[in-house]
């Protein structure tokens, strides 16, 4: 009785296993057949024009309106929700209120007494006379104070891109013997720059600025803020002559000479002491938050000090050098200065690209870092838009490259600035200096702007950062030190080709070397991951499962990603074969989930490897297929020379089926 009720359990256990395996083939068969079955994915023409409507950001054309809606006040929606989107001013502006305007007031002024000696500076370090740098505080100020995104950016003149206008223009044309040729080439690569960044916007192209990884922006910053200090040795020594070039040799080269002619020791003493002086004011200002406006005032106090000291004791007459002559008055037009005829133009727009892709770069990374912590997301392409019609209307009224200053929107946001109005305040501020005190910086020694400058300086060398970088992936910190050396001892350019260059080789590498990566099971789950990464993951006998590490089989990497799998198969038969058993091996599973586009070449690679595997006796069975790869092999007849069943929906259904055709050895749980 016992005998016969136990096997009957046992009949009705087997039964009920049997009934799990047919439910579950039926199951796996249904997804397969769904996974065949796929509506075929959007064609060419379909994805161009929704890439041409992404770009131009048009409206949906299917929305339905109501029966007494009318179409007219949609228009004005949409025209309304345009000029929001170009003109954020037309936002925020309407609930503006006089609380935030004292916040902005007063952090405009004290961005107004950083920004006009700073402006001298780099005016003199772009190669302009010093107006130039106070009129690239007026207009660009005000340009982004409408078009802009951000509430903290402070707009105006920066030292990287002046040093970059300098290093380049004036191997075309020479400031000193052609100094109007050389101000009106500045302008054009102004504009130049300034269409190029609003093009990037409106067309939504954002990720080119991404090529300069911020591995290559790090050693591009470390290297040019050395290559900047070098160069203010002229201004904070008093040398009367100099080299033109950058580099690092030239420029040591060129202070071991000027030693052995006549200089001042005074000017190194002047600029010297009020270096340290801005120095000391800035760590106050970071050892107590109360004294924000310190570090901001330092060095206007200091051009005051330096001017004063100057005009009373009549140092210039014993060797200080002095800024002299500022023109006074707003900016002039100029229009008319610019050229687009003559046997430049190219190289003011190679110039122009270049200056665009850095001050954008500059200009987004100082944006969101400051809006992430005020908790709100800036449009980096709204950005590009506003920096660039910044830059286009500038280069109409004498103003050179302007971008985000990292220096000036950290005191701009320490200041307690609400909305972009303190860039305003800021502007209407260095308004009334060049109308009323142009005249009293005439004394000003430029020893004075070479310290400032230098002042700015330690915020540019992020020496954690590479540290960070050389830590996390040592491949990043390559691209990091090649463009600082490139910076530093060849040129700026040079050290941009290199950033660039070493970026693409990265992707051009990850795209025709990419992984394959052998895959087993997770103990107790059905998971299947990289036994490199998990080293617990169980290998199935019998079957061998690969993955594609690329989005992309093509014409690059197919037949290197063919000739790795059959080399991976190769080894696992011979493997099988030394140890004298009988071979187990007679499926292999290769998973496509992260290949996300194939293309003949592509397909061609796999019809070869599945004639490689016939020959080897071996199954090849497809797992995790995407849309555009499982449309593709349906249309060339892939899916019908593999077979229609052996398509899977993931890897596991896969090798829960060759266990079901008994062509796999399923383990004991």
């Amino acid at each position: 009785m016992g005998s016969s009720s136990l096997n009957d359990h046992t009949y009705i256990m087997e039964e009920g296993q049997q009934l799990d395996h047919v439910i579950g083939d039926r199951n796996v068969a249904e997804r397969s057949r769904m996974l065949l079955n796929s509506p075929d994915p959007p064609g060419l023409c379909t994805e161009l024009f929704g890439s041409i409507k992404e770009i131009v950001n048009l409206p949906n054309g299917n929305k339905s309106y109501g029966a007494g809606s009318k179409k007219e006040p949609e228009l004005k929606q949409h025209v309304g929700s345009l000029l929001r989107g170009l003109f954020p001013i037309l936002s925020w502006g309407r609930i503006y209120t006089l609380s935030k305007f004292k916040c902005d007031l007063m952090s405009g002024l004290t961005l107004a007494s950083l920004s006009i000696p700073q402006s001298i500076g780099y005016a003199n370090l772009a190669k302009l006379d010093p107006q130039y740098g106070l009129y690239t505080n007026v207009v660009p100020p005000l340009v982004y104070a409408l078009m802009g995104s951000s509430r903290e950016i402070a707009v105006g003149p920066v030292a990287v891109v002046s040093l970059l206008i300098s290093s380049m223009v004036q191997k075309i044309v020479d400031p000193v013997a052609d100094p109007t040729g050389y101000k009106k080439f500045v302008f054009t690569v102004t504009l130049f720059a300034g269409a190029f960044q609003a093009a990037f916007g409106l067309l939504r192209l954002g990720f080119l600025i991404d090529f300069l990884s911020h591995s290559a922006i790090v050693g591009f910053m470390g290297g040019a803020a050395i290559v900047i200090g070098l160069q203010q040795l002229k201004g904070l020594l008093g040398f009367t002559h100099f080299t033109n070039n950058t580099d690092v040799i030239s420029v040591v080269r060129a202070v071991w000479r000027s030693f052995h002619d006549p200089w001042s020791p005074l000017n190194f003493i002047l600029g010297c002491s009020f270096l340290i002086f801005i120095l000391f004011a800035r760590f106050l200002g970071r050892r107590n938050k109360k004294l924000f406006w310190l570090p901001a005032i330092a060095p206007l106090l200091s051009v005051i000090l330096a001017t004063l000291i100057v005009y009373l004791s009549r140092a210039d007459k014993h060797g200080v050098r002095i800024v002299k002559h500022i023109n006074k008055g707003l900016n002039p037009s100029s229009a008319k200065q610019l050229q687009f005829s003559g046997p430049h133009v190219g190289e003011a727009a190679k110039t122009g690209l270049i200056c665009a892709i850095i001050a954008l770069t500059e200009a987004i990374a100082v944006g969101r870092s400051f809006a992430s912590i005020k908790g709100y997301h800036i449009d980096g392409n709204k950005e590009m838009v506003a920096i660039g019609f910044t830059n286009i209307l500038g280069s109409l009224t004498s103003c050179y490259v302007a971008t985000g200053s990292f220096s000036r929107t950290a005191v701009n946001f320490s200041a307690g600035c609400e909305t972009a109005i303190s860039n305003v305040v800021m502007a209407l501020t260095v308004i009334l200096a060049l109308e009323f005190l142009t005249r009293l910086l005439y004394y000003t020694p430029t020893a004075i702007l070479a310290s400032i400058i230098l002042s700015a300086l330690p915020g540019l060398i992020n020496i954690d950062g590479a540290r960070h970088i050389y830590k996390v992936d040592k491949y990043d910190f390559l691209a990091c030190i090649g463009t600082f050396v490139g910076v530093l001892f060849a040129s700026v350019e040079i050290g941009l080709l290199i950033a660039v260059t070493i970026s693409f080789s990265r992707i051009i590498l990850n795209s025709i070397r990419p992984g394959i990566k052998n895959l087993g099971q997770l103990p107790g789950t059905n998971n299947f991951c990289s036994t490199d990464q998990f080293p617990m993951a169980v290998k199935l006998p019998g079957v061998l499962i690969l993955r594609i590490e690329s989005s992309y089989l093509g014409f690059a990497n197919a037949n290197y990603i063919r000739e790795r799998i059959l080399r991976w198969v190769t080894e696992e038969v011979e493997n099988e074969e030394s140890k004298e058993n009988a071979r187990t091996l007679r499926v292999l599973v290769l998973d496509m989930s992260n290949v996300l586009n194939i293309d003949t070449s592509g397909l061609h690679a796999l019809e070869e490897l599945q004639k490689e595997l016939v020959s080897l006796d071996l199954q090849l069975a497809i797992a995790s297929p995407t849309w555009k790869v499982m449309h593709k092999m349906k249309l060339s007849k892939f899916v019908d020379i593999v077979g229609s069943g052996w398509i899977f929906l993931t890897v596991s259904e896969a090798v829960d089926s060759c266990i079901g055709s008994k062509m796999v050895i399923s383990l004991p749980c």
